[in-house]
């Protein structure tokens, strides 16, 4: 259920060049793959920033961000004690199931799937990163939700060198997954959904598009599927991968 709350700030740090960790008070519930809508405590900023949901323990509310303008800037600055107000419970979740899972995830697209992985009973990680200082944060994040860590560098500083739709063939050669939930760039995420369809493997993407009211009435969000137009924010941002990539 959508709802509005003012949560306290617990920590607000920057973890890997211009990503920062915002960890909140808000006693709410939620699915894997859900947003939240965050006002910015300054009349400078009439819209919302949509963070995704990267866990929820003991009433605390974690979520990443990049500073890419002006409101993450501003957003980078508040500390420990300082509140913003969260419209919660957005969007839909990924479709969690009983057997084995694949998460794909590249940059910040790791962040939602931290609370996926949270949730599966059985669950391998595919992530991509520039370097060996983002891959080696994320995997301190993930050691203990799953089960395997897979690693490629666009450098070859740790892990594989390429990207991860590069490894991801051997990966499902040796071994048998149920499901891959995937979050990244565009162009990741269409290859993952691609090399999904080859091995009959079913797909969730997670789709990013800029979002102004976070409730399907701007429209701003709209994307192409098989199904028609649909909204990121109020159908998504989960979609099967063959309702967009097909």
């Amino acid at each position: 259920m959508k709802q509005l709350i003012n949560a306290n700030i617990l920590e607000n740090i920057e973890v890997i060049k211009n990503i920062y960790k915002l960890k909140v008070t808000a006693d709410i519930e939620a699915q894997p793959g859900q947003f939240v809508q965050v006002k910015l405590p300054s009349d400078d900023f009439t819209l919302r920033r949509p963070l995704g949901i990267a866990s929820i323990n003991d009433s605390q509310l974690t979520m990443f961000y990049r500073i890419v303008g002006r409101g993450t800037t501003f957003l980078s600055t508040l500390s420990a004690g300082d509140e913003v107000n969260l419209l919660v419970q957005l969007g839909n979740g990924f479709k969690i199931i009983e057997g084995k899972t694949l998460l794909v995830g590249g940059g910040l697209g790791l962040a939602p799937l931290m609370f996926a992985a949270s949730k599966s009973k059985s669950a391998d990680i595919l992530m991509g990163g520039r370097n060996a200082d983002e891959t080696n944060y994320w995997q301190s994040e993930f050691k203990s939700l799953t089960n395997r860590i897979f690693i490629t560098t666009d450098d070859g500083s740790a892990g594989s060198y390429g990207f991860v739709t590069d490894l991801l063939p051997d990966i499902l050669k040796d071994n048998a997954y149920d499901l891959i939930l995937t979050c990244g760039p565009d162009v990741m995420m269409r290859k993952v959904a691609s090399i999904a369809k080859e091995h009959n493997i079913k797909c969730q993407v997670s789709l990013e598009k800029r979002m102004a009211c976070g409730l399907g009435s701007c429209l701003s969000c709209s994307v192409d599927t098989i199904h028609g137009r649909r909204k990121v924010c109020k159908d998504g941002p989960i979609f099967n991968a063959e309702e967009i990539y097909n």
